[in-house]
């Protein structure tokens, strides 16, 4: 029942900048962990950055530290990723989670919901 749809992705250059959307519908957002996921090509898919229902916790990845920042508008359903400093290794299809219990945690398996995916291509 709960959906959940990213747009943002895009092909951009070494140090660009882009953000990333998830809007969520059939369900309770506010009552949800969001986290973001990315997965690069042959890769598993590993942890990126996980917020609070209210957006009062936040945590990252060391290699997206101090470049990335989550955040969420309760009111529009939708949580965002603003990525920075674009590095090549950010290449990846970035997913975003659902955590009903409201638990942010760096883990992919307690998370119940997931997107489908949005591309990102970083160039050098």
């Amino acid at each position: 029942q709960v959906q959940l749809v990213e747009s943002g992705g895009g092909l951009v250059q070494a140090g660009d900048s882009l953000r990333l959307s998830c809007t969520a519908s059939g369900g309770a957002f506010s009552n949800y962990a969001m986290a973001w996921f990315r997965q690069a090509s042959g890769t598993e898919r590993e942890f990126v950055s996980t917020i609070s229902r209210n957006g009062g916790y936040t945590f990252y990845a060391d290699s997206v530290k101090g470049r990335f920042t989550i955040s969420r508008d309760n009111a529009m359903n939708t949580v965002y990723l603003q990525m920075n400093s674009l590095k090549v290794e950010d290449t990846a299809i970035y997913y975003c989670a659902a955590e009903k219990s409201g638990h942010a945690i760096n883990l992919p398996s307690p998370y119940d919901y997931w997107g489908q995916g949005t591309q990102v291509t970083v160039s050098s």
